[in-house]
């Protein structure tokens, strides 16, 4: 007995030290006592992707590319109902916003009482959420900085305006940020971040001379801050105690695609469907290259294109749209408004505790009569990866 409450004593002690160095040497703890993300007692930790709600005037906003007879009725509270109908049957553990919340031109001229609306689903489930801005959120009365400075003072949001360490990199835009998701109680791996999720701030329209009504593009800033913020949690992850021989996987969340979303176009390339063309950047800005090069992050989970929704792998890394989920957007009439869920799970250790992310699926929810699930997809398994390698160096 005397024993057991000396193991837990030191126990205890080095949880406390463990939290002390985190907090005092980790330049990418930004929660300060905030809800931290972990995964549930099961190894699972679920996504919902919202993209391109559209909000305006709640009621009063009509729908786009509805048939005629959902017209006299339909409005953005068809969009807040399909979000409470998914919240409510996916359960998820994270909401993550991806742009284009609010429509401010010729639209609301009350952003904050929009904004209210829109993310009211989330806050009123309880549920850690969080959001990023496209290309029409700022069209109101509120620029992008003050758009996201009133989003970091709603309930249950962890979002932030920026990163704290921004300023070692001047980094261009607001919301770019990381949420680091630890391991479950009990398991070796509580204190360590075993996915890590980046959201960045897309922009709206470049300012650069000689392109008119062109989408903007991540900045180097942002590119940097990236890689140095996951080459510290790589470090993190391979420390004492527990340290692992790998880097964590990593997501990341932006609303406008980067370019090579555009590479896609055969229905044997995807899973999903391609309705429109790719509308990114005209400049390439090499941030996919980056990710490559990092090889941590295994998709990027995008909007904007409202009536895509396929995922598709280059090099390593998948490269998915969520679909539209609002009904003051643009759609498809007989196209279901639908939003994607992301579910990673862990694998288990010989000693029968949750160890590193071992798979990651995805599927989407449409909002039509049945609450159609469908296209759920295998996007990464760590035992492929590692049956890969093991046949490689096999022969």
């Amino acid at each position: 007995m005397e024993e057991t409450r000396r193991t837990l004593g030191l126990f205890s002690v080095l949880c406390v030290s463990l939290i002390c160095i985190n907090l005092s040497f980790s330049p990418v703890y930004a929660f300060y006592g905030r809800r931290q993300l972990r995964f549930n007692p099961d190894g699972r930790f679920k996504i919902l992707q919202v993209s391109d709600m559209h909000y305006g005037n709640g009621k009063e906003s009509q729908c786009a590319d509805v048939s005629p007879a959902e017209l006299s009725y339909c409005s953005d509270l068809n969009t807040t109902a399909f979000l409470q109908r998914t919240i409510a049957s996916e359960k998820p553990d994270l909401i993550v916003f991806s742009g284009d919340n609010v429509y401010g031109i010729c639209e609301t001229k009350d952003a904050a009482k929009t904004m209210n609306m829109a993310f009211a689903p989330a806050i009123e489930s309880g549920i850690p959420w969080v959001a990023i801005l496209g290309n029409h959120d700022q069209e109101s009365d509120m620029t992008r900085e003050t758009l996201m400075k009133y989003i970091v003072t709603l309930p249950n949001t962890l979002s932030q305006v920026n990163p704290l360490d921004a300023w070692r990199y001047q980094i261009d835009g607001f919301g770019n940020y990381n949420l680091q998701i630890e391991g479950p109680f009990g398991s070796p791996l509580f204190l360590k971040s075993v996915l890590n999720l980046y959201l960045l701030d897309g922009g709206d329209y470049t300012k650069l001379d000689g392109f008119v009504y062109n989408y903007d593009w991540v900045k180097t800033s942002q590119q940097n801050w990236y890689e140095h913020t996951s080459k510290w949690l790589e470090f993190e992850y391979k420390r004492w105690p527990f340290p692992q021989n790998s880097t964590a996987a990593g997501l990341v969340y932006l609303h406008i695609p980067v370019p090579e979303f555009s590479l896609f176009n055969k229905s044997t390339e995807m899973t999903g469907v391609r309705q429109e063309k790719t509308c990114s950047p005209p400049i390439n800005s090499g941030f996919f290259t980056k990710l490559v090069e990092r090889g941590e992050v295994k998709g990027v989970f995008s909007g904007h294109d409202h009536i895509n929704d396929f995922c598709g792998e280059l090099h390593g890394i998948n490269l998915c749209y969520a679909g539209g989920a609002g009904y003051h957007g643009y759609g498809k009439v007989g196209w279901a408004r639908r939003a994607r869920i992301v579910e990673a799970q862990l694998e288990k250790t010989i000693y029968g505790r949750w160890g590193a992310v071992d798979t990651i699926k995805t599927w989407k929810r449409l909002d039509d009569e049945n609450h159609s699930l469908i296209d759920t997809q295998l996007l990464w398994s760590k035992n492929t990866i590692a049956l890969v390698l093991y046949h490689n160096i096999d022969h």
